[in-house]
């Protein structure tokens, strides 16, 4: 029977370190290989590569993908290379996310953006992006350039769908679980497949790492927005508030518009609409005040759920059993 994410959060109130137990060495050689990768003979350019490495925080990508190649067979040389392509691609998106959010933290430090300006970011995230696919291009095969090729089309697509819903107060659940799907859940996805199609897995394992992954990706997504909303930002480490000031509507904001009366319906879509720049305080004691917060948080446990059983397809394992913690650090998470 397999185990439901509430039997599996006394795992996730873990140490990372202890949870990647079975990939320890792998996630420092990753590492060591992202490091030699971002060398460059420009001072500036290393001195913002050196900001950035701050924003590694879980390395939760690159373990997923260490652990699924070990939950499949061996790690491989190709895997150290890959886990360090994902982290790039990451890193890549939280630099250009902060400009589009105009945050001012990340990680406890300061934002790219605010430090360095727009100009700098844009280009420091794309250079990251094309040390990523630099990276991919020294392996044998072409196959992972083309994952990831398609994974970061999705994330822009993702990206870009969001963007342009914005202010939308009309927005569907099953609209915002389409964006978040390809914004983050889609190099989650990846992450576990990759793992797995370079550890020589069967095709069926394959597929249960990606679903593993893309669910373990949307309940990420959806415990972030919750955090956005009900965090504390010396906790949680970044600028907080800024789905609400950019106009992004998030699961608990949609359930709310959809299930409550006209009355504080009506409040919500006010604040909302307003120009304040403390309208994220009135938002987010409306929405305490009602059940969207655990309505939000139960879909997150659904998804959780869902990459659990997702992994019965594999043989029981530490690799497996830390995958399965991991999903659950998901929902446990507060930074």
């Amino acid at each position: 029977m397999s185990q439901q994410p509430a039997d599996l959060l006394p795992a996730a109130a873990l140490p990372l370190s202890d949870l990647y137990a079975p990939v320890a060495a792998d996630v420092e050689a990753s590492a060591a290989i992202f490091r030699d990768e971002l060398i460059s003979d420009q001072g500036f350019i290393s001195d913002l590569c050196a900001h950035v490495a701050r924003f590694h925080g879980k390395r939760l990508r690159p373990a997923l993908l260490l652990l699924a190649a070990r939950a499949c067979g061996d790690v491989r040389p190709e895997h150290h290379v890959l886990a360090a392509v994902v982290e790039m691609v990451h890193i890549a998106t939280l630099v250009h996310d902060d400009v589009l959010d105009e945050a001012d933290i990340r990680r406890r430090s300061a934002t790219v953006n605010r430090l360095w300006g727009n100009e700098r970011a844009v280009l420091l995230g794309d250079y990251l992006i094309s040390h990523a696919f630099h990276l991919c291009s020294s392996l044998p095969t072409p196959q992972a350039a083309r994952m990831i090729a398609h994974m970061a089309n999705t994330v822009c697509e993702g990206e870009l769908m969001q963007v342009f819903h914005r202010e939308n107060l009309a927005l569907r659940e099953e609209e915002y679980l389409d964006i978040i799907s390809r914004k983050t859940a889609s190099l989650i996805g990846v992450c576990g497949a990759l793992g797995a199609i370079y550890a020589g897995a069967p095709r069926e394992q394959v597929d249960a790492l990606r679903q593993f992954g893309l669910a373990v990706g949307v309940a990420f997504q959806i415990t972030d927005d919750l955090l956005d909303l009900t965090g504390d930002e010396a906790e949680v480490g970044k600028s907080l508030g800024r789905d609400v000031a950019k106009g992004k509507l998030t699961l608990p904001l949609i359930h709310f518009l959809r299930s409550q009366e006209d009355e504080p319906r009506a409040r919500l879509t006010a604040a909302l609409r307003s120009a304040d720049d403390q309208r994220y305080r009135e938002v987010a004691r409306l929405i305490a005040a009602s059940n969207s917060i655990e309505y939000a948080q139960s879909a997150a446990e659904r998804h959780v759920a869902s990459a659990v059983q997702a992994l019965e397809a594999l043989p029981p394992s530490a690799a497996r059993s830390a995958l399965e913690a991991m999903a659950a650090f998901v929902l446990a998470r507060r930074l």
